[in-house]
């Protein structure tokens, strides 16, 4: 990791105007120098404007392609533009700016290269639906005994990362869909270090949620449960395989 390394915030956001504004104020406040790339996931709403009239670079899908795509597409543009490290959390208020620097140093004390902020170390100022939370303690324990060390929030967002993961996650092997507990143990198998930090989550001003719903939740389980599976399956590949 370079002395001063060069980072790059992505937030993927879709119809946050609502939001954001105060979301990337929030983060002027904790970290001023911090460069912002928001991905626009094809709002119908102010969200691209607000973001540039706040002073931020902003790329805009012509229409909404999910939050696994518009991550994505901020870490390419990140990959593209040489940066040493990627910050990455949501615009819907619910991650606290206030710990990107906690994130960042995770990763400046050079022991890991993915850093995920835990809101089960820390601390969740709403109510978790049960169902949800069940499910995310199910695939955390099923990640944790995959990886070989206790991953508690394998479903969180917010997260840090040095260069290397980011060629990992520029890759066809990121999966767009649901990049949650499976992209944990695929970053496992690439010999990847994976670290968790306290952070505090909040309740988004919205209440909404890519998991809302009677159907969404359980496509959602049965997805990453497949694609876990296939994960497995894949490791000698993923070991082997080369990521620029």
């Amino acid at each position: 990791m370079p002395q001063n390394p060069k980072t790059l915030l992505v937030i993927p956001a879709y119809n946050e105007q609502n939001t954001l504004p105060e979301v990337l104020r929030e983060v002027r406040t904790a970290m001023p120098d911090l460069d912002v790339l928001v991905i626009d996931d094809g709002s119908t709403d102010r969200t691209a404007r607000l973001a540039r009239d706040a002073g931020v670079r902003v790329l805009s899908h012509p229409f909404n392609m999910g939050y696994g795509v518009a991550v994505q597409t901020g870490f390419k543009a990140a990959f593209e533009r040489g940066y040493d490290r990627v910050a990455q959390m949501d615009g819907d208020g619910q991650h606290d700016p206030r710990d990107l620097p906690k994130l960042l140093q995770a990763l400046d004390e050079g022991d890991t290269d993915l850093v995920l902020g835990s809101r089960y170390l820390g601390r969740a100022d709403y109510r978790i639906p049960l169902v949800r939370k069940l499910g995310m303690k199910l695939f955390a324990v099923l990640a944790s005994a995959m990886i070989g060390h206790k991953i508690t929030d394998a479903t969180t967002g917010y997260q840090a990362f040095t260069r290397p993961v980011l060629g990992f996650f520029c890759s066809d092997l990121y999966p767009v869909d649901y990049p949650d507990a499976d992209l944990l143990i695929m970053a496992h198998y690439r010999k990847l270090r994976i670290r968790e930090v306290p952070v505090t989550m909040r309740q988004n001003a919205e209440r909404r949620s890519m998991h809302g719903g009677i159907l969404r939740p359980m496509y959602y389980v049965f997805k990453m449960f497949l694609s876990i599976a296939v994960t497995r399956l894949r490791k000698r590949d993923l070991e082997e395989r080369r990521i620029r």
